[in-house]
């Protein structure tokens, strides 16, 4: 009897009590200091009560929405000019105020950790970060990690660009956005969602994926490894490599040199970063459908096993597709880096993902910074960011925004065989191509024999390539610069790089080293 009292008490006192309401929220991205994309629709979205009405406000227009049965609510506000700072008002029961909001042009960097890198560890830094004040370049930075299931939110903030604040910029997507930036005029905002270390199966959504019987074997890796994972020997292996870091720590710590990397922590296979779609559920999922200008893309490294190295030209459209379809704006910009030279072991297949990216630009409304030349054959890390961002933001402003000039250095476009030598055509040869040095290097070609041997080349005309070897008398295919770590020769007038290719990509009967 007396707990039936107690029960029908506490219910009176719940009854009783005003009903919990949920407060109107935002997402990460809309925070003080964001940058809204110009001349395009803007998606605001945001969860509050089931059945609440919301309203949003923005440089003098007003939506209202009511939110659906699991508290979501959207509205799209017409196209916005830039202008001076905007405040963004959201209003349901509550009512959240967004400030110094700016709008103009906004892209999204992602990749590992060559895109990750900082401002701070670049070439020049201190002259760079004396240098940053641009109040106006903004970057977004997604705290937030892996996940098993696509994520609705993130964490992070919008910061400004200053002398105090760059050095934790990507360093990539930073200069490529002073240069936007100081060409067009108008504000620009950057989303960093960039891990090093990362595959780009990690990056692209689970279903897209599984539909691509060529990846088929990415999954069954995974699967492989949950089936084998035992946490219990994970956390001794573990506990071993900590002893093993502390006292190699402590040893560098004596001789005044930098620390050894600390081991990570195991985790089980299904929740691994590089785990396929877990970095898209972490941290690309929360961004969708946040108006875009386009996409910057670094990486590629992580995926040179040899075991994956070959998948990339799949992996790389798919997901650029993958990302397109889900965002909803069409046929968006999308520009990435082609791996630099590196001393790379010689069985990871640098080739070969350089490749892949190179037959990607078959992708509408792609692009594509040859680096080949701007390397660092001991650090696969290469501090000169300021060129790789300068490469990314002339494809960017040539194709994305019609400034005149150069948007690439040299691709091939044709080759014709026949007088003992082949002949090949080059589009982007702007202002002419030309040799570094005293002479083309780099090239091979082979016979009907299969084998590889050095060639000689030579310009003609203003985009054209001869190539011959007097120790192949009817060459069938040439290579160039078909290794981890070459030395870059063929220039157009612009001062960019060629790309390094093969044509033998379809001809089975000869090796593919």
């Amino acid at each position: 009897m007396r707990s039936r009292w107690i029960i029908l008490s506490l219910l009176g006192l719940l009854l009783s009590r005003p009903a919990v309401r949920a407060e109107v929220k935002l997402p990460a991205l809309f925070s003080n200091h964001m940058v809204l994309q110009q001349q395009t629709p803007l998606p605001i979205w945001g969860w509050a009560d089931p059945g609440e009405k919301v309203t949003v406000t923005l440089a003098g227009q007003s939506k209202s929405t009511t939110a659906d049965k699991e508290g979501k609510w959207s509205v799209k506000l017409d196209k916005l000019q830039p202008g001076q700072p905007l405040t963004l008002t959201v209003a349901g029961k509550n009512k959240l105020t967004v400030t110094d909001v700016l709008v103009g042009e906004v892209w999204l960097a992602s990749g590992q950790s060559n895109m990750a890198m900082t401002v701070a560890r670049s070439k020049n830094a201190e002259q760079e970060k004396a240098a940053a004040k641009y109040p106006q370049i903004r970057m977004f930075f997604v705290r937030s990690g892996a996940a098993t299931t696509p994520q609705a939110d993130c964490k992070g903030e919008w910061v400004v660009c200053s002398p105090e604040t760059v050095g934790l910029f990507s360093a990539a997507a930073y200069f490529f956005g002073r240069e936007v930036h100081k060409d067009l005029q108008v504000p620009v905002g950057l989303i960093n969602s960039s891990v090093g270390g990362t595959a780009i199966e990690a990056w692209t959504s689970s279903e897209a994926q599984k539909e691509k019987k060529e990846l088929a074997s990415v999954f069954a890796e995974w699967d492989r490894k949950a089936k084998n994972y035992d946490p219990v020997k994970a956390k001794a292996q573990y506990d071993k490599q900590l002893d093993r870091w502390k006292r190699d720590a402590a040893d560098a710590k004596a001789a005044g040199k930098p620390a050894p990397r600390r081991p990570q922590l195991p985790v089980a296979p299904r929740e691994d970063r590089n785990h396929p779609a877990n970095l898209f559920n972490g941290k690309i999922a929360p961004l969708i459908p946040y108006a875009l200008r386009g996409a910057l893309w670094y990486q590629g490294e992580n995926n040179t096993r040899p075991e994956t190295a070959a998948l990339y030209g799949i992996q790389l459209p798919l997901l650029i597709q993958d990302w397109r379809s889900r965002w909803g704006q069409g046929e968006f910009p999308f520009v990435y880096v082609q791996l630099p030279n590196f001393s790379a072991p010689a069985n990871r297949g640098w080739p070969l993902v350089r490749e892949g990216m190179l037959h990607t630009l078959k992708v509408p409304n792609t692009g594509m910074a040859i680096t080949i030349d701007i390397g660092d054959p001991k650090d696969i890390h290469p501090t000169n960011k300021q060129e790789v961002g300068h490469r990314l933001a002339l494809w960017a402003l040539s194709q994305v925004y019609g400034r005149k000039g150069s948007s690439s250095g040299p691709l091939l476009k044709s080759q014709k065989i026949g007088a003992g030598k082949i002949t090949l055509v080059f589009d982007h040869a702007d202002e002419g191509l030309k040799a570094k040095g005293s002479a083309l290097t780099g090239f091979l070609v082979a016979g009907e024999d299969g084998k590889w041997r050095p060639a000689t080349a030579r310009i003609e005309n203003s985009n054209t390539v001869i190539v011959s070897s007097p120790e192949v008398q009817m060459p069938v295919a040439v290579r160039y610069l078909w290794e981890n770590n070459p030395t870059a020769s063929l220039y157009n007038g612009a001062g960019l790089p060629a790309s390094p290719f093969r044509t033998d990509r379809e001809r089975s009967d000869l090796p593919k080293r």
